[in-house]
């Protein structure tokens, strides 16, 4: 892997995968705007050349929140803007998986950037949650529509309306990540879950990840769309075909 210069972000690229790690360790990575326009760049790379994503922090910490010296200071206006939730909308919309791996705290920011993703996984110090509403605002870069999809609306609005932080065992047990990893096994295990989705087809993978985020209403048609032009690849066919003479060896014994 290749690693850029000095940044909030801090990416190592490889051929089939990106690492970006939140770098402001002083602040417990919260997220600024230097990390969002960081953010901004790195997804403007990987929409013209998609690879898989992994998100993680540095110093034993995913994000510990936006940055609250800067959101004192925005207004009204700010609001609008949606800094925080468009940059996240991006990371959502890549055309291939996102996973985060979340070490210590991902909180308000934080933890809506990693909802964003399409895995999460976590070390036994994880500690997940929204604690907006005890800041006089709402978590609206994410959370108030992407919890409930993940843990379902009733789980959801009490985390939100309680801001309680939710820690790695009641994360696995609800959903919210999928597996639990010591720290210093954490990128390890996101390197597999990559590895092993680089081992299907890069297009089905695309096409998989765009019809599960498509609107309701849009089903099965969608669906169907999309299938349409997988059916006609070549790289279907040529895994049918290695899956079929690979079953027929296995029921002749490996005999031609």
């Amino acid at each position: 892997m290749t690693a850029a210069g000095h940044s909030p972000l801090l990416v190592e690229r490889a051929g089939d995968r990106v690492v970006a790690t939140l770098n402001r360790p002083d602040k417990r990575n919260a997220i600024d705007q230097a990390t969002v326009d960081a953010l901004h760049e790195l997804c403007a790379e990987l929409e013209k050349d998609p690879r898989t994503l992994i998100l993680t922090g540095a110093a034993g910490v995913f994000a510990a929140g936006a940055d609250i010296a800067e959101l004192r200071e925005r207004r009204a206006v700010d609001a609008l803007r949606g800094i925080n939730a468009h940059a996240f909308v991006r990371v959502a919309e890549l055309p291939l998986p996102v996973i985060a791996a979340i070490d210590g705290y991902a909180l308000g920011g934080g933890a809506e950037l990693a909802y964003a993703a399409d895995i999460r996984i976590g070390t036994p110090s994880l500690a997940i949650g929204n604690p907006e509403t005890g800041l006089g605002i709402l978590a609206a870069a994410g959370a108030s529509w992407r919890l409930k999809e993940i843990v379902g609306d009733a789980r959801a609005i009490e985390l939100l309306l309680t801001g309680r932080t939710v820690k790695a065992d009641e994360a696995l047990r609800i959903g919210l990540i999928s597996s639990v990893h010591e720290t210093g096994d954490l990128l390890t295990a996101a390197h597999a879950i990559v590895d092993r989705i680089a081992r299907n087809d890069r297009a089905a993978t695309i096409a998989t990840k765009r019809v599960f985020r498509a609107p309701r209403d849009r089903h099965p048609s969608v669906d169907l769309e999309a299938q349409s032009e997988l059916f006609e690849s070549p790289e279907k066919f040529r895994r049918m075909t290695e899956f079929l003479e690979r079953k027929d060896r296995q029921h002749t014994g490996g005999r031609a």
